[in-house]
């Protein structure tokens, strides 16, 4: 049965807490591709396909046809940041795109700058921000309400999506005061500590019933208080963290590995990394935020307890080290000893020279316009189908997570299949040949 969706009418609004290189590095590109300058490769939703109906019906059309997502010439781009400097000057202090490519769209750069900050150093020790705003946690959340609403109403917007760009916040366990709504409001207003600046964002999007996808590795939408909220105003919610480089490649070995039942014995992985993000992560507090989000997912893939003969006693070791001379061109090493028949041991190295934010524009992109669509679906809560860009996929309580990417791209696809009312495709295919005995 097809769902009721709304018509993606008027404008949509993309508010990034965070326009370093990830958030400026999406719009710059979405400007250029606009311009037709070049062309949104990483996509999903601008180059993917999906098959609808059976294989011999030779139906793939691409996801943006099939589903009515809201089209680039819609979006209108805004965020927050603890600098003042406007979309181009982040982003050719970013250094990610061409200098070339940022001219020609200087213009519509220039023209997007940065609201106030709502920003707690402590949450974030190696950033020094100048650019922020002032007042207690429940002020903030006032404040940043205050934005969203002027920006809607100021950039003509018929909808807002939030989606997370800021840095990695240091590690914290939810506590009393994250368990039920009623208990983080009146944390809020008691300016209480234990709220982090991304908590503030995320409970002011859903305050207004307005989307938020989380895409670093925080505690953030993905406590009971703000879950409850989601529920309450009926609004879609995703998280964690852009999956990206590394944690990518694990994705797509990792369920190879897993699919042949070939053994591993360890996974050693290495960084370098020179932006912003490598220099918060150079904080042993915010790298462990990161390593508890990384270092899950081989265990949610491999299921060492399902598996002790092949996985039960795999060493994985993670470590970020910051180098500024590389910039957003992040550089990981791999090395993964694995096993085979009767025991024999093999290798595999991996040397990723990858560029963080190019992997990760396309999946703001993405994210935006999914859960802007899964808003007009009249779908709220946690999103797990989108845990497809995510490196620690947001579920229910006690339901365990799904990191084998190619799992989650086939729950991607039949989450828009049942959106638009057609057949969810198993890839059984049993069918083709007993038509064939039928027909002999």
């Amino acid at each position: 049965m097809k769902a009721q969706i709304k018509e993606a009418k008027g404008k949509l609004g993309i508010l990034m807490p965070g326009l370093g290189a990830v958030a400026t590095t999406m719009i710059a590109g979405v400007a250029a591709v606009k311009k037709g300058l070049s062309k949104p490769i990483g996509s999903l939703t601008q180059m993917g396909t999906l098959r609808v109906g059976k294989r011999t019906d030779n139906n793939e059309p691409k996801i943006k046809d099939f589903v009515p997502l809201a089209a680039l010439e819609d979006l209108v781009f805004g965020g927050w940041d603890v600098y003042a400097d406007n979309v181009y000057e982040a982003a050719m202090n970013a250094r990610v795109l061409d200098a070339n490519l940022l001219r020609d769209v200087r213009d519509e750069l220039q023209a997007i700058k940065p609201m106030r900050a709502a920003f707690d150093k402590n949450y974030v020790k190696n950033l020094t921000g100048t650019y922020v705003k002032e007042g207690t946690k429940h002020e903030l959340a006032l404040q940043v309400i205050e934005d969203i609403k002027n920006f809607k109403a100021n950039n003509n917007c018929d909808r807002i999506v939030l989606i997370w760009c800021g840095s990695t916040e240091i590690y914290m366990e939810p506590t009393e005061i994250h368990e039920t709504l009623a208990a983080f409001e009146q944390a809020l207003i008691e300016d209480d500590a234990r709220i982090a600046p991304s908590m503030i964002y995320a409970y002011a999007a859903l305050k207004l019933g307005i989307p938020f996808a989380n895409g670093a590795p925080n505690l953030t939408v993905d406590i009971p208080a703000l879950i409850e909220l989601a529920r309450e105003t009926n609004t879609p919610i995703a998280g964690k963290d852009f999956k990206t480089g590394q944690t990518l490649m694990k994705t797509i070995l990792g369920p190879g590995l897993s699919a042949r039942a070939l053994g591993v014995n360890g996974w050693f992985s290495d960084n370098i990394l020179g932006n912003r993000d490598g220099l918060v992560l150079d904080d042993p507090d915010n790298f462990k935020t990161k390593e508890v989000s990384k270092l899950g997912v081989l265990e949610d893939i491999f299921k060492p307890e399902l598996n002790p003969d092949l996985y039960g006693d795999m060493y994985h070791k993670i470590r970020i080290n910051y180098y500024p001379p590389h910039g957003d061109n992040k550089e990981s090493w791999d090395n993964i000893d694995i096993f085979g028949w009767l025991g024999y041991k093999m290798q595999i190295k991996i040397n990723f020279l990858c560029r963080d934010s190019i992997l990760a524009a396309p999946i703001v992109l993405d994210l935006a316009l999914f859960i802007d669509l899964a808003k007009r679906a009249n779908m709220s809560g946690i999103q797990e189908w989108l845990s497809f860009y995510l490196k620690s996929p947001q579920t229910l309580p006690g339901l365990p997570a799904e990191n084998d990417i190619f799992k989650q791209l086939i729950k991607l696809q039949n989450t828009l299949r049942h959106m638009m009312g057609e057949d969810l495709i198993t890839h059984l295919g049993l069918d083709y040949y007993e038509e064939q005995v039928e027909k002999a």
